[in-house]
């Protein structure tokens, strides 16, 4: 098979380890940068173009698109779906994922819990809104932030509120979100690939940090998941309509609370942690579907 890599960077981890896997099955790989790509739009012959040429002859893609670029790597993927070719992620459940607020409300639809989150269109009641999430400490999330940007812990009521005027002040979109005291700092991360959980890892935040990250400094090690704990990963993945995905609990006295599904996880800590060829594991999966 002819299998494309939609990445920005041929020199990032994930994008080396999915086209090592790929060709160590036998299948060609090419990484394709997708804001590189222009759409021809065609009732009959849609294409994607790529250094003056169409892109032909492929069988599946593996989309790595950036937070940053959703827009537009988002229309590549489907102008890709348009020539009926495979994606292990589909344009609408990517969109569905980058949305925060959407995806919050779609899993608390399908039953998987989430931490308490209240959403307000510039209000100038703050402080009623960090009272319906539990009070102070709380979180402060940007609707667009990723990878920990955009966080912050509001030790104090007061703090909240100034930190939410702020935000309202600059236009920015904020969810208030209670904090979760028992997970001290720690998460989970569950990666599911095609309905099943490939790998788990404990996050820990580094010293001081409420943020486990671990592109702000935090460490991973391999975790067994609860029956529950598994459940919900892959109840979260199936109701964004996500192949693959990195989804991101914490450990709470009423259960998993998911606080992320991630449509492009990174595959450095996971295989790092746990030891597994999680990029092979999203290979199996086309080969199943192609």
């Amino acid at each position: 098979m002819n299998i494309v890599v939609l990445s920005r960077d041929s020199k990032l981890y994930s994008t080396k380890r999915l086209v090592e896997a790929i060709e160590s099955r036998g299948h060609t790989a090419r990484v394709v940068n997708h804001v590189k790509c222009d759409i021809l739009i065609e009732r009959r012959n849609p294409q994607v173009i790529y250094g003056g040429q169409p892109l032909t002859d492929v069988d599946a893609i593996i989309p790595r698109i950036g937070a940053s670029v959703t827009f537009y790597g988002t229309a590549v993927v489907r102008q890709f779906e348009m020539m009926k070719v495979f994606t292990t992620t589909e344009s609408q459940a990517l969109v569905r994922s980058r949305d925060k607020l959407r995806s919050m409300q779609i899993l608390t639809r399908s039953g998987v819990g989430i931490p308490k989150t209240v959403f307000t269109n510039y209000s100038k009641d703050v402080g009623s809104i960090v009272d319906s999430v539990g009070g102070a400490p709380c979180i402060i999330k940007l609707l667009e932030g990723t990878q920990g940007l955009g966080v912050v812990l509001a030790d104090t009521k007061k703090a909240a509120i100034a930190v939410c005027e702020a935000f309202n002040s600059l236009k920015a979109r904020v969810i208030v979100q209670e904090f979760i005291k028992e997970s001290r700092g720690i998460d989970i991360r569950a990666f599911v690939v095609d309905g099943r959980v490939v790998g788990a890892m404990k996050r820990t935040g580094k010293e001081g940090e409420f943020r486990s990250n671990l592109h702000r400094g935090g460490t991973a090690q391999l975790i067994d998941l609860t029956h529950e704990e598994e459940v919900t990963a892959i109840k979260a993945a199936k109701a964004l309509g996500l192949h693959v995905a990195g989804v991101d609990m914490l450990q709470s006295d009423r259960g998993p609370l998911v606080i992320e599904v991630n449509s492009s996880p990174g595959l450095e800590g996971i295989e790092g942690a746990t030891g597994k060829d999680i990029a092979g594991e999203i290979v199996r999966f086309i080969e199943r579907n192609v």
